[in-house]
């Protein structure tokens, strides 16, 4: 299964979550922002390759129908709910995603 992780900047939340979730279970994890000075940018690409997509934000979710609505039609999107509070690779993030994105997989 294909899972991206988008947050605003792709350098601490979307992140970490690639780096725990991909080669898991063999599933394959990709990151990236919704902003216009993210580490890696969201592209059609990555939109179109993921099986599941999960936003940390509602504001992500928003960005992503407002820019890609007919590509996610069939995507099933997960909104985290996971403020910007933390730091990349923070043991309580790293917590809060290992407890939260297996119920989806």
């Amino acid at each position: 299964m294909h899972l991206l992780f988008l947050c605003s900047q792709n350098k601490r939340r979307s992140l970490t979550a690639e780096k725990l979730f991909d080669g898991q279970d063999g599933h394959q994890a990709r990151s990236a922002g919704t902003e216009n000075n993210t580490r890696i940018k969201l592209t059609p690409g990555l939109v179109g390759w993921a099986d599941i997509i999960f936003c940390m934000e509602k504001k992500h979710v928003r960005r992503l129908k407002e820019k890609y609505s007919d590509t996610i039609a069939d995507k099933n999107v997960i909104c985290l709910n996971i403020p910007d509070d933390y730091s990349y690779m923070d043991d309580d993030l790293c917590e809060l995603f290992e407890s939260v994105v297996p119920e989806y997989l």
